[in-house]
Protein backbone atom coordinates (compact mmCIF):
# COMPACT_ATOMS: atom_id res chain seq x y z
CA UNK A 1 0.00 0.00 0.00
CA UNK A 2 1.33 3.51 -0.78
CA UNK A 3 2.56 5.61 2.11
CA UNK A 4 1.41 9.22 2.16
CA UNK A 5 2.18 12.16 4.40
CA UNK A 6 -1.50 13.12 4.24
CA UNK A 7 -4.63 11.59 2.84
CA UNK A 8 -8.04 13.24 2.46
CA UNK A 9 -10.76 10.58 2.59
CA UNK A 10 -14.44 10.44 1.69
CA UNK A 11 -14.83 13.97 0.32
CA UNK A 12 -16.35 15.17 -2.93
CA UNK A 13 -13.17 16.10 -4.77
CA UNK A 14 -13.29 18.52 -7.71
CA UNK A 15 -10.77 17.17 -10.21
CA UNK A 16 -10.27 18.58 -13.73
CA UNK A 17 -12.77 15.94 -14.88
CA UNK A 18 -15.40 17.02 -12.39
CA UNK A 19 -16.51 15.99 -8.89
CA UNK A 20 -15.91 12.46 -7.61
CA UNK A 21 -16.26 10.84 -4.21
CA UNK A 22 -12.67 9.76 -3.62
CA UNK A 23 -9.46 10.13 -1.66
CA UNK A 24 -6.42 12.31 -2.35
CA UNK A 25 -2.92 11.24 -1.30
CA UNK A 26 -0.18 13.78 -0.61
CA UNK A 27 3.56 13.36 -0.27
CA UNK A 28 6.23 16.06 0.09
CA UNK A 29 3.67 18.79 -0.44
CA UNK A 30 2.47 17.40 -3.79
CA UNK A 31 -0.59 15.47 -4.88
CA UNK A 32 0.67 11.99 -5.75
CA UNK A 33 -2.51 9.90 -6.06
CA UNK A 34 -6.25 10.32 -6.52
CA UNK A 35 -8.49 7.42 -5.65
CA UNK A 36 -5.71 5.16 -4.38
CA UNK A 37 -6.23 4.49 -0.64
CA UNK A 38 -3.24 3.88 1.56
CA UNK A 39 -1.61 4.52 4.90
CA UNK A 40 -0.70 8.08 5.82
CA UNK A 41 0.94 10.01 8.62
CA UNK A 42 -2.19 12.16 8.83
CA UNK A 43 -5.69 11.30 7.66
CA UNK A 44 -8.51 13.83 7.33
CA UNK A 45 -12.06 12.53 7.10
CA UNK A 46 -13.90 14.80 4.64
CA UNK A 47 -17.25 13.02 4.82
CA UNK A 48 -19.96 15.49 3.84
CA UNK A 49 -17.39 18.05 2.69
CA UNK A 50 -16.31 19.27 -0.73
CA UNK A 51 -12.62 19.52 -1.62
CA UNK A 52 -11.90 22.37 -4.05
CA UNK A 53 -8.58 23.34 -5.64
CA UNK A 54 -6.94 25.96 -3.44
CA UNK A 55 -8.56 29.37 -3.89
CA UNK A 56 -6.21 32.03 -5.28
CA UNK A 57 -7.02 35.70 -4.63
CA UNK A 58 -5.07 37.67 -7.21
CA UNK A 59 -5.75 41.16 -5.81
CA UNK A 60 -5.20 42.12 -2.18
CA UNK A 61 -3.73 45.14 -0.40
CA UNK A 62 -2.06 44.07 2.85
CA UNK A 63 -0.68 47.58 3.49
CA UNK A 64 2.82 46.63 4.68
CA UNK A 65 5.19 48.48 4.81
CA UNK A 66 4.06 51.86 6.06
CA UNK A 67 0.33 51.43 6.62
CA UNK A 68 0.29 48.68 9.24
CA UNK A 69 -2.44 50.34 11.30
CA UNK A 70 -4.83 49.16 8.58
CA UNK A 71 -3.31 45.71 7.92
CA UNK A 72 -0.02 43.87 7.65
CA UNK A 73 1.24 40.75 5.87
CA UNK A 74 0.60 38.52 8.87
CA UNK A 75 -2.92 39.69 9.70
CA UNK A 76 -4.02 39.88 6.06
CA UNK A 77 -2.76 36.39 5.26
CA UNK A 78 -4.33 35.05 8.46
CA UNK A 79 -7.66 36.44 7.27
CA UNK A 80 -7.04 34.78 3.91
CA UNK A 81 -6.56 31.26 5.25
CA UNK A 82 -9.47 31.60 7.68
CA UNK A 83 -11.57 32.32 4.58
CA UNK A 84 -10.25 29.31 2.67
CA UNK A 85 -7.73 31.19 0.49
CA UNK A 86 -4.44 29.40 -0.19
CA UNK A 87 -2.53 32.03 -2.20
CA UNK A 88 -2.64 35.79 -2.84
CA UNK A 89 -1.11 38.45 -5.09
CA UNK A 90 -0.39 41.61 -3.08
CA UNK A 91 -0.51 45.12 -4.52
CA UNK A 92 2.24 47.78 -4.58
CA UNK A 93 0.58 50.90 -3.13
CA UNK A 94 2.39 50.80 0.19
CA UNK A 95 4.70 53.36 1.86
CA UNK A 96 7.17 53.34 0.28
CA UNK A 97 5.72 52.09 -2.98
CA UNK A 98 6.74 48.64 -4.16
CA UNK A 99 8.45 49.96 -7.27
CA UNK A 100 12.03 48.67 -7.09
CA UNK A 101 14.03 45.48 -6.65
CA UNK A 102 14.87 46.51 -3.10
CA UNK A 103 11.19 46.98 -2.26
CA UNK A 104 10.31 43.51 -3.61
CA UNK A 105 13.16 41.96 -1.62
CA UNK A 106 11.97 43.79 1.48
CA UNK A 107 8.43 42.41 1.11
CA UNK A 108 9.68 38.87 0.57
CA UNK A 109 11.85 39.19 3.67
CA UNK A 110 8.90 40.51 5.68
CA UNK A 111 6.70 37.65 4.46
CA UNK A 112 9.10 34.88 5.51
CA UNK A 113 7.72 32.95 8.50
CA UNK A 114 4.90 35.51 8.88
CA UNK A 115 2.54 34.97 5.95
CA UNK A 116 0.11 32.09 6.35
CA UNK A 117 -0.61 31.60 2.64
CA UNK A 118 1.54 31.46 -0.48
CA UNK A 119 2.12 34.86 -2.04
CA UNK A 120 3.49 37.06 -4.81
CA UNK A 121 3.99 40.82 -4.98
CA UNK A 122 3.23 43.27 -7.78
CA UNK A 123 5.66 45.98 -8.87
CA UNK A 124 3.99 49.36 -9.25
CA UNK A 125 4.58 51.18 -12.52
CA UNK A 126 5.73 54.81 -12.37
CA UNK A 127 7.14 57.28 -14.87
CA UNK A 128 10.49 56.89 -13.09
CA UNK A 129 10.76 53.10 -13.36
CA UNK A 130 8.96 52.57 -16.69
CA UNK A 131 12.11 51.68 -18.61
CA UNK A 132 13.31 49.14 -16.00
CA UNK A 133 10.06 47.21 -15.64
CA UNK A 134 11.25 44.45 -17.98
CA UNK A 135 13.86 43.55 -15.36
CA UNK A 136 11.68 44.17 -12.32
CA UNK A 137 8.81 41.96 -13.55
CA UNK A 138 11.16 38.98 -13.72
CA UNK A 139 12.27 39.07 -10.09
CA UNK A 140 11.45 35.93 -8.07
CA UNK A 141 8.19 36.28 -6.15
CA UNK A 142 6.89 39.01 -8.46
CA UNK A 143 3.35 38.75 -9.86
CA UNK A 144 4.08 41.28 -12.61
CA UNK A 145 3.44 44.99 -13.12
CA UNK A 146 0.46 47.01 -11.83
CA UNK A 147 -0.69 50.29 -13.41
CA UNK A 148 -2.99 52.78 -11.69
CA UNK A 149 -4.57 54.85 -14.50
CA UNK A 150 -6.70 56.67 -11.91
CA UNK A 151 -5.62 57.88 -8.48
CA UNK A 152 -6.63 55.63 -5.58
CA UNK A 153 -5.06 54.86 -2.20
CA UNK A 154 -1.38 55.75 -2.40
CA UNK A 155 0.54 57.85 -4.93
CA UNK A 156 1.11 55.41 -7.80
CA UNK A 157 -0.39 57.01 -10.91
CA UNK A 158 0.39 56.68 -14.62
CA UNK A 159 -2.38 58.52 -16.43
CA UNK A 160 -0.98 59.93 -19.69
CA UNK A 161 -1.03 57.83 -22.87
CA UNK A 162 2.64 58.51 -23.62
CA UNK A 163 3.71 57.22 -20.20
CA UNK A 164 1.34 54.25 -20.38
CA UNK A 165 2.91 53.35 -23.73
CA UNK A 166 6.38 53.45 -22.15
CA UNK A 167 5.25 51.07 -19.41
CA UNK A 168 3.63 48.67 -21.87
CA UNK A 169 6.75 48.68 -24.06
CA UNK A 170 8.94 47.46 -21.19
CA UNK A 171 8.55 43.73 -20.53
CA UNK A 172 6.44 40.81 -21.71
CA UNK A 173 4.30 39.60 -18.79
CA UNK A 174 0.62 40.40 -18.48
CA UNK A 175 0.13 43.85 -16.92
CA UNK A 176 -2.59 44.45 -14.31
CA UNK A 177 -4.63 47.62 -14.78
CA UNK A 178 -6.72 49.84 -12.52
CA UNK A 179 -8.79 51.44 -15.29
CA UNK A 180 -10.37 54.75 -14.31
CA UNK A 181 -9.74 57.90 -16.33
CA UNK A 182 -7.91 60.47 -14.19
CA UNK A 183 -8.67 63.49 -16.39
CA UNK A 184 -12.41 62.79 -16.41
CA UNK A 185 -12.49 62.27 -12.66
CA UNK A 186 -10.60 65.52 -12.09
CA UNK A 187 -13.11 67.32 -14.28
CA UNK A 188 -16.00 65.79 -12.36
CA UNK A 189 -14.72 66.40 -8.83
CA UNK A 190 -17.55 68.86 -8.28
CA UNK A 191 -20.04 65.98 -8.48
CA UNK A 192 -18.99 64.88 -4.99
CA UNK A 193 -21.45 65.87 -2.29
CA UNK A 194 -19.97 66.35 1.14
CA UNK A 195 -21.30 63.79 3.58
CA UNK A 196 -22.98 61.73 0.84
CA UNK A 197 -21.04 58.61 -0.18
CA UNK A 198 -23.80 57.83 -2.69
CA UNK A 199 -22.27 60.57 -4.85
CA UNK A 200 -19.09 58.49 -5.21
CA UNK A 201 -20.33 56.53 -8.29
CA UNK A 202 -21.68 59.80 -9.72
CA UNK A 203 -18.20 61.31 -9.55
CA UNK A 204 -16.32 58.17 -10.66
CA UNK A 205 -18.99 57.40 -13.24
CA UNK A 206 -19.44 54.67 -15.85
CA UNK A 207 -17.73 56.74 -18.50
CA UNK A 208 -14.57 57.19 -16.39
CA UNK A 209 -14.23 53.40 -16.28
CA UNK A 210 -15.20 52.78 -19.91
CA UNK A 211 -12.96 55.55 -21.25
CA UNK A 212 -9.92 54.20 -19.39
CA UNK A 213 -10.65 50.63 -20.47
CA UNK A 214 -11.02 51.72 -24.10
CA UNK A 215 -7.74 53.67 -23.91
CA UNK A 216 -5.70 50.87 -22.35
CA UNK A 217 -7.03 48.30 -24.82
CA UNK A 218 -5.91 50.47 -27.73
CA UNK A 219 -2.51 51.10 -26.16
CA UNK A 220 -2.03 47.41 -25.35
CA UNK A 221 -2.90 46.41 -28.90
CA UNK A 222 -0.47 48.94 -30.30
CA UNK A 223 2.26 47.63 -27.98
CA UNK A 224 1.41 43.95 -28.56
CA UNK A 225 1.12 43.54 -24.78
CA UNK A 226 -1.30 41.38 -22.78
CA UNK A 227 -3.24 43.12 -20.05
CA UNK A 228 -5.49 42.16 -17.14
CA UNK A 229 -8.14 44.72 -16.22
CA UNK A 230 -9.04 44.64 -12.55
CA UNK A 231 -12.35 45.05 -10.66
CA UNK A 232 -14.67 45.64 -13.60
CA UNK A 233 -17.86 47.45 -12.54
CA UNK A 234 -19.81 48.15 -15.74
CA UNK A 235 -21.45 45.80 -18.25
CA UNK A 236 -20.24 48.08 -21.06
CA UNK A 237 -16.61 47.35 -20.15
CA UNK A 238 -17.25 43.61 -20.26
CA UNK A 239 -18.91 43.94 -23.67
CA UNK A 240 -15.79 45.76 -24.88
CA UNK A 241 -13.38 43.28 -23.32
CA UNK A 242 -15.33 40.42 -24.94
CA UNK A 243 -14.25 41.88 -28.29
CA UNK A 244 -10.59 41.95 -27.21
CA UNK A 245 -10.02 38.61 -25.49
CA UNK A 246 -6.89 37.96 -27.56
CA UNK A 247 -5.04 40.57 -25.50
CA UNK A 248 -7.21 41.20 -22.44
CA UNK A 249 -8.35 39.22 -19.42
CA UNK A 250 -10.34 40.71 -16.57
CA UNK A 251 -11.49 40.41 -12.98
CA UNK A 252 -14.71 40.94 -11.07
CA UNK A 253 -15.07 41.18 -7.29
CA UNK A 254 -17.56 39.65 -4.84
CA UNK A 255 -18.43 43.17 -3.64
CA UNK A 256 -19.61 44.32 -7.07
CA UNK A 257 -21.48 41.03 -7.57
CA UNK A 258 -23.19 41.26 -4.18
CA UNK A 259 -23.82 44.90 -3.25
CA UNK A 260 -26.10 47.41 -4.98
CA UNK A 261 -25.67 51.11 -4.41
CA UNK A 262 -29.37 51.75 -3.76
CA UNK A 263 -29.12 49.62 -0.61
CA UNK A 264 -25.42 49.80 0.26
CA UNK A 265 -24.88 53.56 0.55
CA UNK A 266 -27.91 54.26 2.80
CA UNK A 267 -26.94 51.33 5.05
CA UNK A 268 -23.14 51.56 5.06
CA UNK A 269 -22.32 55.11 4.04
CA UNK A 270 -18.59 55.53 3.41
CA UNK A 271 -18.01 51.91 4.46
CA UNK A 272 -19.40 51.06 1.00
CA UNK A 273 -16.92 53.43 -0.67
CA UNK A 274 -14.33 51.82 -2.93
CA UNK A 275 -12.60 52.44 -6.27
CA UNK A 276 -14.06 51.80 -8.75
CA UNK A 277 -17.37 52.29 -6.96
CA UNK A 278 -20.22 50.06 -5.94
CA UNK A 279 -22.79 50.96 -8.59
CA UNK A 280 -26.50 50.25 -9.07
CA UNK A 281 -28.42 47.00 -8.90
CA UNK A 282 -28.71 47.19 -12.71
CA UNK A 283 -24.91 47.29 -12.96
CA UNK A 284 -24.64 44.33 -10.60
CA UNK A 285 -27.14 42.34 -12.67
CA UNK A 286 -25.22 43.23 -15.83
CA UNK A 287 -22.00 41.89 -14.33
CA UNK A 288 -23.77 38.61 -13.59
CA UNK A 289 -25.01 38.41 -17.18
CA UNK A 290 -21.49 38.73 -18.54
CA UNK A 291 -20.15 36.39 -15.87
CA UNK A 292 -22.53 33.77 -17.18
CA UNK A 293 -21.31 34.52 -20.71
CA UNK A 294 -17.82 33.51 -19.51
CA UNK A 295 -16.09 36.87 -20.01
CA UNK A 296 -14.57 37.49 -16.53
CA UNK A 297 -11.51 35.29 -16.06
CA UNK A 298 -10.85 35.56 -12.34
CA UNK A 299 -12.39 36.65 -9.09
CA UNK A 300 -10.35 38.95 -6.84
CA UNK A 301 -11.34 40.40 -3.50
CA UNK A 302 -9.58 43.77 -3.89
CA UNK A 303 -9.11 43.48 -0.13
CA UNK A 304 -8.28 47.10 0.79
CA UNK A 305 -8.81 47.76 4.51
CA UNK A 306 -8.88 51.08 6.33
CA UNK A 307 -9.45 51.75 10.02
CA UNK A 308 -12.89 52.57 11.35
CA UNK A 309 -11.66 56.03 12.29
CA UNK A 310 -10.64 56.71 8.70
CA UNK A 311 -13.83 55.32 7.19
CA UNK A 312 -15.98 57.30 9.64
CA UNK A 313 -14.74 60.61 8.23
CA UNK A 314 -17.40 62.50 6.24
CA UNK A 315 -17.29 61.78 2.52
CA UNK A 316 -15.17 62.59 0.50
CA UNK A 317 -12.53 62.84 3.26
CA UNK A 318 -13.12 59.11 3.88
CA UNK A 319 -10.73 56.74 2.06
CA UNK A 320 -11.88 54.25 -0.56
CA UNK A 321 -11.58 50.51 0.03
CA UNK A 322 -13.00 47.66 2.07
CA UNK A 323 -11.72 44.32 3.40
CA UNK A 324 -12.70 41.21 1.47
CA UNK A 325 -10.12 38.40 1.36
CA UNK A 326 -11.77 36.48 4.20
CA UNK A 327 -15.27 36.80 2.76
CA UNK A 328 -14.46 36.10 -0.90
CA UNK A 329 -15.12 32.37 -0.81
CA UNK A 330 -18.06 32.46 1.66
CA UNK A 331 -19.91 35.07 -0.41
CA UNK A 332 -19.42 33.16 -3.62
CA UNK A 333 -20.45 29.85 -2.04
CA UNK A 334 -23.68 31.60 -1.05
CA UNK A 335 -24.17 32.68 -4.66
CA UNK A 336 -23.64 29.05 -5.68
CA UNK A 337 -26.25 27.95 -3.14
CA UNK A 338 -28.67 30.52 -4.56
CA UNK A 339 -28.16 29.14 -8.08
CA UNK A 340 -26.47 32.24 -9.52
CA UNK A 341 -23.42 30.31 -10.71
CA UNK A 342 -22.18 26.75 -10.72
CA UNK A 343 -19.46 25.40 -8.48
CA UNK A 344 -17.52 24.54 -11.62
CA UNK A 345 -17.60 28.20 -12.71
CA UNK A 346 -16.50 29.31 -9.23
CA UNK A 347 -13.49 26.96 -9.47
CA UNK A 348 -12.65 28.44 -12.87
CA UNK A 349 -12.70 31.94 -11.39
CA UNK A 350 -10.68 31.17 -8.25
CA UNK A 351 -8.12 28.50 -9.19
CA UNK A 352 -8.05 27.29 -12.81
CA UNK A 353 -8.57 30.85 -14.07
CA UNK A 354 -5.71 32.44 -12.12
CA UNK A 355 -3.44 29.57 -13.14
CA UNK A 356 -4.29 30.08 -16.81
CA UNK A 357 -4.14 33.89 -16.80
CA UNK A 358 -0.94 34.27 -14.79
CA UNK A 359 0.87 31.01 -15.56
CA UNK A 360 1.30 29.63 -12.04
CA UNK A 361 3.62 26.66 -11.63
CA UNK A 362 1.87 23.52 -10.23
CA UNK A 363 -1.09 25.38 -8.76
CA UNK A 364 -4.75 25.73 -9.65
CA UNK A 365 -6.01 22.15 -9.97
CA UNK A 366 -6.35 18.89 -8.10
CA UNK A 367 -4.14 16.64 -10.20
CA UNK A 368 -1.10 14.44 -9.62
CA UNK A 369 2.09 16.49 -9.58
CA UNK A 370 0.41 19.70 -8.48
CA UNK A 371 0.84 21.42 -5.13
CA UNK A 372 -1.47 19.92 -2.51
CA UNK A 373 -3.50 23.12 -2.10
CA UNK A 374 -7.12 22.54 -1.08
CA UNK A 375 -10.02 24.70 0.05
CA UNK A 376 -12.31 22.33 1.93
CA UNK A 377 -15.89 23.60 2.25
CA UNK A 378 -19.26 22.61 3.65
CA UNK A 379 -21.73 23.58 0.93
CA UNK A 380 -24.75 23.14 3.21
CA UNK A 381 -23.57 24.98 6.33
CA UNK A 382 -25.76 27.96 7.14
CA UNK A 383 -24.06 30.59 9.26
CA UNK A 384 -23.79 34.31 9.92
CA UNK A 385 -20.69 36.46 9.45
CA UNK A 386 -19.84 37.82 12.88
CA UNK A 387 -17.26 40.43 13.73
CA UNK A 388 -15.50 38.01 16.08
CA UNK A 389 -14.67 35.79 13.09
CA UNK A 390 -12.87 38.55 11.18
CA UNK A 391 -9.07 38.54 11.34
CA UNK A 392 -8.23 41.67 9.37
CA UNK A 393 -6.60 44.31 11.52
CA UNK A 394 -9.25 46.84 10.46
CA UNK A 395 -11.83 44.75 12.37
CA UNK A 396 -14.89 45.35 10.18
CA UNK A 397 -16.61 44.09 7.04
CA UNK A 398 -19.51 45.41 4.95
CA UNK A 399 -20.91 41.89 5.18
CA UNK A 400 -21.05 41.56 8.97
CA UNK A 401 -24.45 40.16 9.97
CA UNK A 402 -25.07 38.55 6.59
CA UNK A 403 -26.36 34.95 6.75
CA UNK A 404 -24.80 32.66 4.15
CA UNK A 405 -25.04 29.10 2.92
CA UNK A 406 -21.63 27.50 2.39
CA UNK A 407 -18.61 27.82 4.66
CA UNK A 408 -14.84 27.22 4.43
CA UNK A 409 -13.88 24.40 6.80
CA UNK A 410 -10.23 23.81 5.94
CA UNK A 411 -7.30 25.45 4.18
CA UNK A 412 -4.50 23.06 3.19
CA UNK A 413 -1.39 24.50 1.55
CA UNK A 414 1.28 22.23 0.05
CA UNK A 415 -0.08 19.35 2.12
CA UNK A 416 -0.11 21.22 5.44
CA UNK A 417 -3.34 21.84 7.31
CA UNK A 418 -3.04 25.59 7.88
CA UNK A 419 -6.63 26.11 9.03
CA UNK A 420 -9.31 23.66 10.10
CA UNK A 421 -12.69 24.58 11.53
CA UNK A 422 -11.49 28.06 12.46
CA UNK A 423 -8.26 26.94 14.20
CA UNK A 424 -4.87 27.88 12.75
CA UNK A 425 -1.69 25.82 12.58
CA UNK A 426 1.03 26.56 15.11
CA UNK A 427 3.06 28.78 12.76
CA UNK A 428 2.95 30.44 9.35
CA UNK A 429 4.68 28.70 6.42
CA UNK A 430 3.62 30.62 3.30
CA UNK A 431 6.07 30.66 0.39
CA UNK A 432 6.55 32.76 -2.75
CA UNK A 433 4.51 31.62 -5.77
CA UNK A 434 6.37 30.49 -8.87
CA UNK A 435 5.38 31.63 -12.38
CA UNK A 436 5.98 29.90 -15.70
CA UNK A 437 7.29 33.10 -17.30
CA UNK A 438 10.10 33.52 -14.76
CA UNK A 439 10.59 30.01 -13.38
CA UNK A 440 14.05 28.46 -13.46
CA UNK A 441 14.17 24.80 -12.25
Amino acid sequence: MPIYDLILNNGTVWTPGGPIETSVGVRDGKIVAIGEPGDAGETIDCTGLTVLPGVIDSQVHFREPGLEAKEDLESGSRAAVLGGVTAIFEMPNTKPNTDSAAAITDKLDRARDRMWCDHAFYVGATSANADSLAELERLPGTAGVKIFMGASTGDLLVSEDSELARVLASGTRRVAIHAEDEARMNARAGERIEGDAASHPVWRDDESALLATRRILALARAAGRRIHILHITTPAELALIAQNKDIATCEVTPQHLTLAGEEAYPRLGSYAQMNPPIRSGAHRDGLWRWLNQGVPDVLGSDHAPHTREEKAKPYPASPSGMPGVQTLLPLMLDHVAAGRLSLQRLIELTSAGPQRVFGLVTKGRIAAGYDADFSVVDLKARWTIEESWLASRCGWSPFTGMTLTGRPIGTIIRGRRVMWDGALADHATGRPIRFESTYRP
